[in-house]
């Protein structure tokens, strides 16, 4: 058993005296237990012995005691010491200040999580994919499509319409992730991160990890069902808004758009190496504990061994055995699709950005000719994807101060 922490951050500790922990969860897979303190979202993954030593712990247990249980059942010592430390790293530890373990906190719409993905709820989903696909059968014109985007001949009220309708959907997406797991009994919480060029929101629910693996799925897939029923239910409101003669209304029109983007959300999803909902999805099928980390510290070694560096190669000992033998095929797909990302911006993106740029900074070179209009939309323009690009930068500068950060408190 390996808890590597310094024995002399341990505080004062009598090992003669049960040890304050908080209520913790135990869930066994592949010869592993994943430990956790839900009230503080806290995980890790022990050895079988090891969890064993810690439920004894948890059941009141001295640890002295415990130490000497250890050495009988599996005929080795144990530093309680050093264990007790790792403990409190993790944050298993309360103050001893703090009364008896409470029992675990009520978990915040819950009830609605349960209700949404019931039998009903189910049966509500397939009910309307069943009327939606129905429907673009038999109206063709009710298909998303590229085309539907350009509703309207101004770019900003195009940007500003369609970020606006797609804020919400995004947030709901983000929703049904964490009712799909608060229903489950676990926390989550909300918070916007960076995917390589990617500004995207993204549901932190550590706590899946502690919880048995076939269960784990729906709250992983919970956002991509949800954009489904969004597709459908923006597409029959097309349907249901339709002008005689089978023409569009501009209802129709904004919610076909709206729907199309939502589309290639959902595609994007299937990106994985941005570390995506399928990503998830197939790290969970895989066993993996930390695939994507795991993959980039090989990667790393990789090109240092190509380029020749002298510097010294990352330590893989720290990663989980199942995390290192996907990684030795997954960091290539990693690198393919850093360079699929990467090659769309450069030949696609930058140069619809600068066209885009260069026919609204033209109307104010020639503004005499012309109307208020032209120019107050590509003023909207060009401000919104300033903000856009402002807001990427200020997230790539967080992310390297935070990983500097790492770096000090790791030395």
């Amino acid at each position: 058993m390996q808890l590597s922490t310094e024995p002399e951050n341990l505080q004062a500790q009598e090992l003669g005296g049960a040890v304050p922990l908080h209520a913790l969860t135990y869930l066994e897979e592949d010869g592993e237990v994943t430990v956790g303190c839900p009230d503080i979202n806290a995980y890790a993954v022990l050895p079988a012995d090891g969890a064993a030593l810690l439920r004894h712990l948890e059941g009141g247990v001295a640890p002295d005691q415990a130490a000497s249980w250890y050495q009988r059942t599996y005929g080795e010592s144990v530093d309680m010491a050093e264990f007790i430390a790792a403990l409190q790293e993790l944050g298993f530890v309360r103050d001893p200040g703090d009364g008896a373990a409470p029992g675990p906190r009520p978990v915040r719409w819950a009830r609605l999580g349960r209700a949404i993905f019931s039998p009903v709820g189910a049966l509500a989903f397939v009910a309307i994919l069943g009327t939606w696909l129905a429907v673009m059968f038999r109206f063709r014109q009710l298909v998303p499509a590229n085309h539907d985007l350009f509703f309207t001949k101004y770019m900003s009220v195009l940007i500003l319409v369609l970020f606006v309708c797609q804020l919400p959907l995004i947030l709901i997406h983000e929703s049904f992730h964490a009712l799909a797991g608060r229903r489950l009994g676990l926390r989550s919480k909300l918070s916007v991160g960076r995917r390589l060029y990617y500004i995207v929101f993204q549901t932190e629910m550590d706590g899946l990890v502690g919880v048995p693996r076939r269960k784990r799925y729906l709250p992983i897939l919970a956002g991509m069902i949800f954009d489904v029923a969004a597709v459908a239910i923006l597409s029959l409101v097309a349907a249901v808004t339709m002008e005689a003669g089978g023409r569009l209304s501009l209802v129709g029109r904004v919610a076909l758009a709206v729907a199309y983007v939502t589309l290639l959300r959902l595609a994007w999803q299937f990106l994985f190496y941005l570390e995506t909902d399928v990503y998830y999805m197939v790290s969970t099928a895989l066993s993996c504990v930390n695939l994507q980390a795991a993959a980039r510290a090989v990667l790393r070694n990789r090109v240092k061994r190509l380029a020749r560096r002298n510097g010294k190669p990352a330590d893989l000992a720290g990663w989980h055995s199942r995390d290192l033998s996907v990684a030795r095929w997954y960091s290539w797909l990693i690198l393919a699709g850093w360079t699929f990302s990467l090659t769309l911006l450069l030949v696609v993106g930058l140069p619809i950005t600068v066209h885009m740029f260069a026919i609204a900074g033209g109307r104010f070179v020639h503004w005499k000719a012309q109307s208020a209009a032209s120019l107050l939309d590509s003023s909207i323009f060009i401000f919104v994807n300033l903000i856009q690009v402002a807001g990427l930068a200020w997230l790539a500068y967080r992310d390297r101060r935070r990983r500097i950060t790492a770096r000090h408190i790791l030395s």
